[in-house]
């Protein structure tokens, strides 16, 4: 440290940043703005941290994958306006990758404990393939819990069920699916199956 200059090393890349000065008003509507959206974000993120770090893992440039996931989802799935915000289910992404997304997916819940997935089999298309692995959520916000699964089904099966604790049945829950290639390099971008209420 010089004066207010504090030098340091990240991941391997050093840098210098200036120590902040004392903030006259650290609560201005700006900052209290960002920091209710990162805390939105970071409750609904928090459940799935280990699968974040597969979904990008080929975004974690300079920081960590989750922390990739918190800055893509602050930008796109926040909706409201402050201090009302929500997590925009729909637009928000569990995984970022260039491997082509599920098609035509959907979730349903008819069996009690279980969640089924379903979507086209769009192997050849692009780099899709046959034996692209899954990647699926089951997200329940009353809860704030998640049940995640990897790898069980393939691009080609059309299909897969997802067990998901008892407590889950009758609350609404946030379905989502992408893929990994079967050399676990390449990612699609996660897409939303629907929102189900557990049988």
């Amino acid at each position: 440290m010089v004066g207010n200059v504090v030098g340091g090393s990240w991941k391997g890349i050093a840098y210098m940043r200036i120590r902040p000065v004392s903030v006259a008003n650290p609560q201005t509507v700006g900052q209290q703005d960002q920091r209710t959206k990162f805390a939105i974000t970071a409750q609904f993120l928090e459940p799935i941290t280990e699968f974040l770090r597969t979904g990008f893992m080929n975004f974690a440039v300079k920081m960590s994958a989750v922390n990739s996931a918190m800055s893509y989802n602050i930008r796109h799935a926040i909706q409201g306006t402050y201090p009302n915000y929500t997590i925009d289910y729909p637009n928000a992404l569990l995984s970022r990758g260039k491997l082509p997304p599920a098609l035509n997916q959907t979730a349903a819940s008819t069996v009690a404990g279980t969640v089924v997935f379903t979507w086209d089999n769009n192997s050849g298309e692009l780099k899709a393939a046959a034996k692209d692995k899954t990647l699926l959520v089951v997200y329940n916000p009353a809860k704030q819990q998640a049940v995640s699964i990897e790898g069980l089904a393939e691009r080609a099966d059309g299909t897969q069920t997802v067990t998901v604790p008892d407590s889950f049945s009758g609350d609404l829950v946030q379905c989502y699916i992408s893929f990994r290639d079967a050399k676990g390099e390449l990612i699609s971008n996660s897409g939303y199956a629907g929102a189900v209420t557990v049988a």
